[in-house]
């Protein structure tokens, strides 16, 4: 009889939650994630000296549409946009 039951269940997917999002299957931004690897790997785990590296990595997942288009500012490189902006002026 339980084996009924399971049968007549449902799977009904739902979407993630934010700040889930699919794997890199295809590698499109492997080397944007190797860059920021490796710099935390040569400055021991610390992060804040890659977070160029880290935001490169985020704007590729965004352009590969492999994650939620977000503005920099919303996940924190509001900092280096506006190093960007003022290059390009």
């Amino acid at each position: 009889m339980a084996g009924a039951y399971n049968m007549q269940q449902r799977f009904n997917p739902s979407a993630p939650d934010r700040g889930s999002f699919p794997l890199d299957h295809e590698g499109e931004c492997k080397k944007f994630k190797q860059l920021f690897m490796t710099c935390l790997a040569e400055n021991k785990g610390r992060h804040n000296p890659c977070r160029v590296q880290a935001k490169e990595y985020l704007e590729c997942r965004m352009d590969k549409e492999l994650m939620t288009r977000e503005p920099l500012n919303k996940l924190g490189f509001s900092d280096l946009e506006n190093k960007e902006q003022q290059k390009s002026t």
